[in-house]
């Protein structure tokens, strides 16, 4: 599914109404004619709606969902921020059609709606590139006021002062019970924290032809269960342990053990044939306690990953279909000089997680020179590190940020939070619609790793490994949160419920 900024929709609508002569009016009527049918069926017995229109196109879209909820015989008025005589474009005659129906438009009057009522934002759009002042933040205020009365409140494309594209709100925004958005859904109705400011989102189809949208180039993409499952190719009926993949897994350290198991418990469930957790002895001990199915490689010594580890690390890379490095794996220099070395000798996908973006702390460009298929899953915290920048450089734009970040490094990014983003060098960038604040617990990031080397060791190429193991993880974890509450969910949860999504898709 196509998600669309603010200057994209912008591109699209102008290649509808340049390029296939369809009137702008004409979309207006189209989105004015959604917003009303929303609107009826929330109104209360003796229920008013009330209309608050900016300039603009928004305002031109509640202009006419005005006009057509009064034909439909719906008390309706209007409170307009902007006169008429300061109108351009569509939204001119929109509101002259309006009042020629009897619509009545109060020029700044005050908003007053309470329970049962409907209050329809309609101030600002995707447009929206700084803090709403004035006449627009007071109206704002003003429908926050009218919300905690008991009116209900929709929101025309966007809640006014949202930002279209990262969710977020610019300032004074407004908080919607429901939003019809048009033509398409935008980036900033699904990246947190725009679902909790819009409410219910529905995207009304006004029409735009689809080639129209498809000469502006697709910018990023919601990732859906039937483009998951179609990347996840069917198991041969003869396929045997080898056939399904070897995943060797550098992981776990006194402490971290937990780690260690928890990355095993993905990529079995992951369906990766053969699992080798490589580890001091006193960390396989505990890491492979209740997985017998996982095999195992004693590194002699103490301490973290060094480089006297390189030959049995090699030798058990040589017949690995791909690497998982850093859940719990602990780190210091030694390490970063290892996994450089095994890297840069290794044939096979790699997993890249935790501890082991360490390596590159600082100097993420050496992830290009690897020279393997590579796909890194920071959280955010764990990316501000790795490219030397805050936290707040990093969540500002998390779809930006990280399909920045695969081209720089040719590797596919799976950017961890809330609506998790994948990115890879050969295509849009995409948002996991799936799981939960209940998966915010220590572990359920070391499931991930291993499920993701799982599918690389299958035979999946970096960007599908990612966006099914995200996909498929976030599932997951939607599953045990229905069952168990997002309060209760723990890490080692997802292991059986990673199976009960593959029997979701057998089904």
């Amino acid at each position: 599914m196509r998600l669309v900024g603010g200057e994209e929709m912008r591109a699209i609508d102008r290649e509808a109404i340049g390029s296939f002569g369809i009137p702008g009016l004409t979309l207006m009527e189209r989105a004015g004619r959604a917003l009303a049918d929303a609107v009826k069926p929330l109104l209360g017995p003796k229920g008013r709606a009330v209309v608050v229109c900016g300039a603009g196109n928004n305002g031109g879209d509640g202009y006419v969902a005005a006009r057509l909820l009064r034909g439909d015989g719906v008390d309706v008025r209007v409170v307009a921020l902007v006169p008429l005589a300061r109108l351009g474009g569509d939204a001119r005659p929109a509101r002259e059609a309006a009042e020629s129906a009897g619509v009545k438009v109060a020029d700044g009057e005050a908003l007053e709606a309470g329970r049962g009522d409907v209050v329809l934002d309609a101030l600002l759009g995707t447009g929206l590139d700084r803090a709403p002042e004035g006449p627009f933040a007071d109206a704002i205020a003003r429908i926050a006021t009218a919300r905690a009365a008991g009116a209900t409140v929709v929101a025309a494309d966007v809640p006014s002062g949202l930002s279209a594209d990262t969710g977020r709100p610019i300032g004074a925004c407004v908080r919607a019970d429901r939003t019809v958005t048009f033509g398409f859904m935008k980036r900033g109705l699904v990246l947190h924290p725009g679902p909790f400011w819009a409410g219910e989102v529905t995207v009304a189809d006004i029409g735009i032809p689809h080639e129209a949208a498809r000469r502006v180039p697709v910018a990023c993409e919601l990732v859906t269960e039937t483009e998951v499952r179609r990347l996840v190719p069917a198991r041969d009926p003869e396929m045997h342990k080898g056939a399904a993949g070897r995943v060797l897994l550098l992981a776990g350290s006194p402490g971290k053990t937990g780690a260690a198991h928890l990355a095993l418990l993905g990529a079995l469930r992951g369906g990766a044939g053969l699992v080798t957790l490589a580890a001091r002895p006193e960390t396989l001990a505990l890491a492979l306690a209740g997985r017998p199915e996982a095999m195992s490689l004693p590194l002699p010594g103490e301490g973290p990953f060094q480089r006297e580890d390189l030959p049995a690390l090699a030798e058990a890379a040589a017949r690995a279909t791909a690497i998982v490095a850093g859940p719990g794996m602990g780190f210091d220099r030694g390490t970063a000089e290892l996994l450089r070395l095994l890297l840069q000798k290794a044939k096979v996908p790699v997993v890249l997680d935790a501890d082991a973006l360490s390596a590159f702390a600082g100097a993420p460009g050496a992830l290009r020179t690897l020279g393997v298929p590579l796909v890194v899953t920071p959280h955010p915290k764990e990316m501000a590190r790795l490219c030397g920048t805050t936290l707040e450089v990093v969540q500002e734009d998390r779809i930006a940020f990280a399909a920045e970040r695969a081209q720089a490094w040719n590797a596919a990014v799976v950017l961890k939070g809330a609506r998790t983003v994948v990115a890879d060098p050969s295509g849009p960038p995409g948002v996991i619609p799936t799981g939960n604040a209940g998966m915010a617990t220590g572990g359920t990031g070391d499931v991930l790793a291993g499920l993701t080397g799982a599918l690389l060791a299958g035979g999946l190429a970096p960007g599908a490994a990612a966006r099914v193991a995200a996909w498929v993880h976030g599932r997951a974890g939607d599953l045990v949160a229905r069952r168990l509450g997002q309060r209760g969910l723990l890490a080692s949860d997802l292991g059986d419920a990673l199976g009960e999504v593959w029997a979701e898709w057998g089904r």
